[in-house]
């Protein structure tokens, strides 16, 4: 039997003979912890300024043309129920940068309103703790006031440089891409198409014609329609280019196959029924994302997913923490792994513009699902769209933006095909709002308190209770709550603030 002494002296040699690949081992592990940075992920941002789906060419639209949109749906996976969760710009932003639901943002929950520095961001966690370059071009987060990272500024302000939720503001992508170096980066390029005014270059309009659209049952099958469809299509189709260009930027730089590339909506288009409303065309939106190699090609998607899910998604891709967002990761259906991720998704908004006295929101929470959308109105006693008289700048119904759909439907009051679909628009709405999408695609037959869908909506509403419960949603304990009627409005022109 070896001694204790021939056991140890065994064990030095071995150890003499293997330290040298230890040590070996050790100094890779350093070059492989330097090079770690340049491995990881690079992620790119390309979101459109009030884009609702179905219009994009891939989705079945036969009029618009977006072919940088279709060859990513192709490259990767795009999602025919995509959802923004709060139809409106700034909240609609805030929950696709933090991963949580609107009414946990606190003055976020509000179109211009301020984004709380106590919130965290993907971009600005990925620039702090993982060493990302982070930047953004033309439209982060916004509109409204950002206070955070230390330093003082608005989201009016455009010098590089200016720090905001999305990131650090950039000259263009180019010149942000020359400064990555081996970094990995994320960038967020938010367009203002197809965002009014409708003022597209006329290159973008081939192919286009006014007769060729279709017209949503929810508005009136006019010219004046058609042709603001037309030009609200050629801003789609000028995104869209932009988009392609930056994709060949980065297809220059070397950097394409490891890079995950987002494009989508940040909301629904701005026509009555659209923009600031629950319906569809509101908050469904064009999402398509791809990973070459990584990321399962050709997938088109009938899951659906919520904005809050999108920062757990990049994260848990990255292989990061997701326990501070609300949102569930959908990374499975990506790689192919699965064909499901949520059967419903949970919408809302609070104000939009200042449009009513005293600031006053019109609160709404809802469900949709594959069959049906059930819509809580909680201040039904409000018109929807803002007062008709006229309030500060925007003027009467203004949560509607002014457009020449707008005028003839204000317009042809007296005019008997034109008024169904100005009740549509501008009409106070009933507490409760239930459409069976099987038989109505334009969600305008409310059937809600009829015997025949009393379970239906007797079930939608203990789901929308429970996850307002679940969410903390302040009006989950006091329904008619003012706690967001009381958060300041930056956007009106008699009370706009300007850091110092």
């Amino acid at each position: 039997m070896p001694s204790f002494k021939d056991k140890f002296l065994r064990q030095l040699l071995l150890f003499c003979q293997l330290s040298p690949l230890l040590l070996l081992s050790l100094f890779m592990n350093q070059v492989s912890e330097v090079r770690g940075d340049s491995e990881k992920p690079n992620i790119l941002i390309l979101l459109a300024d009030n884009w609702a789906a179905p219009h994009a060419s891939i989705m079945g639209d036969q009029s618009v043309k977006t072919p940088t949109f279709d060859t990513i749906a192709r490259n990767g996976v795009y999602f025919n129920h995509a959802f923004c969760q709060v139809p409106s710009c700034s909240p609609s932003r805030a929950v696709l940068l933090t991963g949580k639901v609107s009414h946990q943002l606190g003055e976020g929950a509000n179109l211009w309103g301020n984004f709380p520095s106590y919130l965290s961001t993907f971009p600005l966690t990925l620039k702090n703790q993982e060493n990302y370059q982070v930047g953004f071009s033309i439209k982060g987060w916004g509109p409204g006031l950002y206070l955070g990272e230390q330093q003082k500024s608005s989201t009016k302000a455009t010098a590089s440089g200016q720090i905001n939720p999305a990131g650090v503001r950039a000259e263009s992508f180019e010149k942000f891409l020359e400064g990555t170096g081996d970094q990995p980066f994320c960038f967020w390029f938010g367009s203002h198409d197809p965002h009014r005014p409708w003022t597209a270059e006329q290159q973008y309009y081939a192919g286009l014609t006014h007769e060729g659209v279709e017209v949503p049952g929810y508005l009136p099958d006019d010219p004046t329609v058609r042709w603001e469809i037309v030009d609200y299509y050629a801003e789609v189709q000028k995104f869209d280019a932009e988009c392609g260009k930056l994709i060949e930027l980065l297809k220059a730089s070397g950097k394409y196959e490891n890079t995950i590339v987002v494009m989508l909506g940040d909301n629904g288009w701005q026509m009555p029924r659209g923009l600031a409303n629950v319906y569809d065309w509101g908050t469904r939106v064009p999402l398509a994302i791809q990973w070459p190699g990584r990321i399962k090609a050709g997938i088109e998607s009938n899951t659906f997913v919520s904005f809050e899910d999108i920062a757990p998604t990049l994260f848990d891709l990255l292989g990061l923490s997701t326990k501070s967002m609300t949102g569930d990761s959908f990374s499975r259906v990506l790689t192919g792994a699965s064909l499901r991720h949520r059967d419903e998704v949970f919408l809302e908004r609070e104000r939009h513009a200042n449009v009513r006295q005293a600031d006053a929101c019109y609160p709404c929470r809802a469900i949709r699902t594959r069959d049906y959308l059930w819509i809580w109105n909680i201040s039904s006693d409000l018109y929807p769209a803002g007062d008709p008289e006229t309030y500060w700048a925007v003027g009467p119904y203004g949560d509607i933006d002014n457009s020449h759909t707008k005028s003839l439907l204000l317009n042809g009051v007296n005019d008997p095909k034109l008024a169904p679909f100005r009740e549509l628009a501008v009409g106070k709405r009933p507490e409760f709002e239930l459409y069976d999408l099987r038989t109505d695609p334009w969600q305008i037959n409310n059937v809600a308190g009829t015997p025949a869908y009393q379970r239906v909506e007797r079930h939608l509403r203990s789901r929308v209770a429970r996850w307002m419960k679940q969410t903390n949603d302040p009006r989950s304990t006091k329904l008619r709550t003012d706690v967001f009627d009381k958060y300041d409005y930056y956007g009106r022109e008699a009370k706009e603030l300007r850091p110092q």
